[in-house]
């Protein structure tokens, strides 16, 4: 319905901004005399500095406000520049202005543009959790691997007493599986995925019954992984958060909730591409359900 009503009143403005620019271009004087000239122009470069000062700060940290703040800082570079070059034209300073536009504000408000584009299509590559992929988190090879990127395969091979020949294996499969890339100097490193739980029923036979055991294995270990934390829980210092709570929500609000949990698990997991000197693997969970009448023992 939201949607509906948007696309309606863009189509009503388009439509209507015809006459209205027609008129404008009949009755509107070549020349006009006006006060605050100034401050006008200075109070625009202000609003610009700051939109480019707030684009670098949301920007850096990958926060998605960013996208419309980009969006409107190249947006605000296109007008500086034709407004520069139209009301500039007959001074003695055109083509400056001209050149200021070509290749210093269309050039930045392109690359605005793109930089935007990339922050909105950022998110993890999202798939199923197929057979493949539980055959490769079966074998330790593939997690010893892993947990040494990133590396080159040589390093990787004397990291892990593994053959040069294997950990070529397991990187190509691997990559294969979307898991690992090379970056521009040779290093193998990862990449992050939002993989979802496989669905038994859309399997048959044994494979049927390999998901499903999977599946079984996999809550048996967060809750063996739960219980040990729980356990442990004075001993991580600051390095370790927990938060519960209940809540009413339709389903809607439920998916939203589940949305910005992904989005915000997306833009830490992307907030560097090499590690830092003094970071930690952290076991991050999230779940929501309806609990029963009454809790279990």
């Amino acid at each position: 319905m939201i949607r509906r009503i948007l696309l309606t009143l863009l189509a009503g403005a388009a439509v209507l901004l015809v006459p209205w620019t027609v008129y404008l271009a009949h009755t509107l004087p070549d020349r006009y005399d006006t006060g605050q000239w100034r401050a006008a122009w200075v109070g625009f470069d202000v609003a610009l500095l700051l939109c480019f000062a707030a684009g670098a700060w949301l920007g850096l940290r990958r926060r998605r406000a960013a996208v419309p703040l980009l969006s409107a800082t190249a947006a605000m570079l296109c007008c500086d520049a034709w407004f520069d070059v139209m009301l500039g034209w007959t001074s003695a300073e055109r083509w400056a202005s001209v050149a200021l536009a070509v290749f210093v504000e269309i050039p930045v408000a392109v690359l605005l543009a793109l930089a935007a584009r990339r922050l909105l299509s950022s998110a993890m590559p999202k798939r199923s959790v197929t057979l493949r992929d539980i055959a490769i988190r079966e074998d330790p090879r593939y997690q010893r691997v892993a947990k040494e990127l990133p590396a080159d395969a040589d390093e990787i091979a004397g990291r892990t007493g593994l053959a040069r020949a294997e950990v070529a294996e397991c990187l190509e499969t691997l990559q294969d599986n979307g898991f690992v890339r090379r970056d521009r100097k040779g290093t193998w490193i990862s990449i992050q995925q939002d993989l979802r739980e496989p669905r038994p029923d859309d399997y048959d036979g044994a494979d049927r019954e390999r998901v499903a055991a999977f599946l079984d294995a996999k809550y048996a270990n967060e809750l063996a992984l739960l219980s040990w934390a729980a356990q442990h829980r004075d001993e991580f210092g600051p390095w370790s958060t927990a938060q519960r709570t209940s809540t009413r929500l339709t389903e809607e609000e439920l998916r939203e909730l589940d949305a910005e949990y992904r989005e915000l698990i997306t833009r830490y997991c992307q907030r560097r591409r090499r590690p830092a000197a003094d970071e930690k693997e952290l076991s991050v969970r999230f779940y929501a359900f309806p609990p029963p009448e009454t809790v279990p023992s």
